[in-house]
Order: structure tokens, then sequence, then C-alpha cells
């Protein structure tokens, strides 16, 4: 099989897996913008970015699909990302759009397509229990979420807020917590947990990453968080550790340092180069 062929195909089967675009002003209906819960606005957001991602990768397939059919000429951005296809990559004009990833062309749409169905679970029944940390296109807008109605609820400004992290021994909740989230879906890389001493350790032979443990993020006054033997763990969104400042202050990649409870010296997994 030729290229248009190949990429026919691939057209084809994406376009018949990713969803269409969310219609927002109807999802606001049911989670209106309101003082005491801020997650409502970080949903809001949140399909908003992701409504940019699938019109872009929507578009940009049907009109390789026109052009296969030689309905259309194709302009470089275009050939570009129909060779970017054809060689199993993401295309370039769709990561413009997107969160960062790092993965070809079939993992990014597997992770595309999950991290849907979750928003999707959400817009359906209701704010998740347990939240899928990875899966969120904005991870430092959902934590401003958290912080915010925990600040709202006690009357704290937040500015005087930080995070304090709890692993616990349920891990599979039925209710939310009072305070903070529940969240999963985080990997540790060159370390793991060790489920006995419920603390992180060295890592077995040949294994890279390893799963965190349901997490749970609690807003907590910065004169008031708790001392225990810790190392704190840089969090990434993707495993190449580097990203720009944005617009928004943000790191295009660095989400935020993660407390995790260990009885070896900080410069022990340092040196190891353990992070999230």
């Amino acid at each position: 099989a030729g290229p248009d062929e190949v990429v026919g195909e691939i057209a084809k089967d994406v376009l018949a897996r990713v969803p269409s675009a969310w219609n927002i002003v109807k999802v606001q209906e049911s989670y209106p913008t309101l003082y005491e819960e801020s997650m409502n606005t970080v949903l809001a957001q949140e399909l908003t970015r992701f409504n940019g991602l699938i019109k872009a990768i929507i578009s940009s397939l049907k009109d390789i699909q026109k052009a296969i059919k030689g309905l259309l000429l194709m302009n470089a951005e275009l050939e570009g990302a129909f060779f970017e296809m054809f060689d199993g990559q993401t295309p370039a004009m769709w990561i413009k759009h997107s969160y960062p990833s790092l993965k070809p062309l079939g993992g990014y749409i597997n992770d595309l397509v999950e991290r849907l169905k979750f928003f999707q679970g959400w817009v359906d029944h209701g704010a998740p229990v347990n939240f899928w940390f990875s899966g969120i296109y904005f991870q430092q807008a959902f934590t401003t979420g958290a912080s915010q109605n925990f600040a709202r609820k006690y009357r704290i400004p937040i500015d005087t807020l930080g995070f304090d992290f709890f692993y616990p021994k349920e891990q599979t909740p039925a209710v939310k917590p009072v305070d903070g989230v529940y969240t999963y879906g985080v990997f540790f890389e060159a370390c793991k947990w060790d489920w006995d001493a419920w603390q992180i350790a060295e890592s077995d032979a040949k294994v890279l990453f390893v799963s965190v443990p349901m997490m749970h993020l609690m807003p907590c006054e910065l004169t008031k968080f708790r001392s225990f033997p810790h190392y704190l763990c840089p969090c990434y969104k993707v495993s190449t550790r580097k990203g720009v400042l944005s617009t928004t202050g943000h790191s295009t990649n660095f989400v935020m340092p993660i407390k995790v409870p260990s009885d070896t010296p900080e410069a022990h997994w340092v040196k190891r180069g353990v992070a999230m």
C-alpha cells in the first residue's frame, strides 16, 4: 500500500474514534460558575482546551482525506502532517494545540480517547471521587481550583496556602475527601513504592517507571505543614524534564514539587534523579 492508502486508513480510523467537540454552553448549564465549587470552572476550561485540540485533529484529517481524493491542495503544514502520520508520528500541527506528549501516533490517540472518556464521565455523572491527575490538560488550573475551594470554605487567603500530600492506605475510596482531592495516574521514575513500608525505595532491576499510589492533595496553610521524613519529588508532565515558562507564569512541563515519605536522606534520591 502506498502512502495515500495508509494515511487514508489512519485518518478514517482516528475520525471514527475521536468524539466531536463538547457544547460548553450546555455543559455550563449543569456545572455553572459557583463561588463554593471552583471545579466547575476547571471543567469548563479543560473542555475548552480539549475542544481546540479535537477541532484541530478533525479538520486536519478531513482536509487530508479531501487531498487524497484530489479535491484539495495540500499546504506545507498539511503535507507535513500527512508524512508524519505515514511515519507513525504525532503531527506537529496537533501538538501545537495539545498538552505535552512524547507518544507516537497510535499511543497518542489511545491516550487522547481515554482522557476524553474521563471528562465525558465527569460531564455525565458529576465530578469523580478520584481524579486522573495526568489526564488533565492543565494541572496547575486543577490544583488552583482545589486550593480555591479550601480557601473559600475556611475564609483563608489563597496565597497563604500550599499543598500537603497524604497516601491513604485505602486506595479505592468510595466517597470524596472532606477537603482536598484524591488523584491517581502519576508514575515514579528511578525509584519504586514500597507497599509494606509505605514509602519510596530503590527501584527493582530494569524497572524504570512504577505507579505512584493514590495521592490525597490536601490544601494547607504554609505555617501548618506537617513535618515528616520526606523527599521533595519534582513532578513533570513528560519525561524530558524540560520546559519553558508560558505567559501564565507556569512551566510547560514542570507541575509542582510533591512530598513523598522516605527515611533515606534527600540527597540520595537527588543523585538517583528521582522524579514523577
